[in-house]
């Protein structure tokens, strides 16, 4: 599908969303569920928690939809919501309310019924027992940084998000971006290389 019309159909869909039409909402979901569980794998580290938090950001991207500018990009906008809401979370050192998968999910105008798949559920990204391992690593370093540092890096190498966009997503100055960016790559080297004697970490963590 051409870009321009892939735009403008996305466009259209988030002006009827925004009157609260739920069964075109769903079809934003449908959309853009991956990219959201798959961010939210990479900061929460498990599915579980993953599950839980991408049906809390579409519950917050409904309720919060009205808001939202049609200039902006929208998955921009829900990687920014999810962020935002998993740093909430990490601060109240809590679980957000876990939404069961089974439920529909109740809302002012009414219930959403479809589920937030995680993709293709036949592949398995974690195949092989090598990068099973390198994986755990990587996640036990990740968690070793502040929650600000784990943001910004699974948001720049792993996400591919410029630092300008990360900037605006983290609602940070750019000079802070890439100080906390620096920082963070540093820690995470630092680590998978004295702990877990893992050379050049960085060239496989976005992979």
């Amino acid at each position: 599908m051409d870009q321009t019309v892939n735009k403008n159909i996305i466009a259209e869909l988030i002006k009827r969303s925004q009157k609260g039409d739920l069964k075109t909402f769903e079809s934003l979901v449908t959309m853009y569920q991956g990219r959201v569980f798959g961010l939210c794998v990479k900061l929460t580290g498990n599915r579980d928690d993953a599950e839980d938090l991408a049906q809390e950001v579409f519950i917050k991207a409904f309720n919060s939809l009205k808001g939202f500018r049609l200039e902006a990009d929208f998955g921009t906008w829900l990687h920014r919501i999810a962020v935002n809401m998993w740093l909430n979370i990490k601060k109240k050192n809590s679980r957000a309310t876990i939404v069961s998968l089974d439920e529909p999910i109740s809302t002012s105008n009414g219930e959403i019924t479809r589920e937030v798949a995680d993709g293709d559920s036949s592949r398995d990204p974690l195949a092989s027992l090598e990068e099973v391992e390198f994986r755990g690593h990587v996640r036990q370093a990740l968690g070793r940084l502040s929650q600000e540092h784990q943001a910004v890096l699974v948001l720049r190498d792993m996400e591919g998000y410029s630092y300008e966009e990360i900037a605006r997503i983290t609602d940070s100055s750019l000079g802070t971006v890439k100080s906390r960016i620096n920082r963070a790559r540093q820690t995470l080297r630092n680590i998978m290389t004295e702990e877990f004697r893992i050379q050049n970490p960085e060239s496989r963590i976005g992979k």
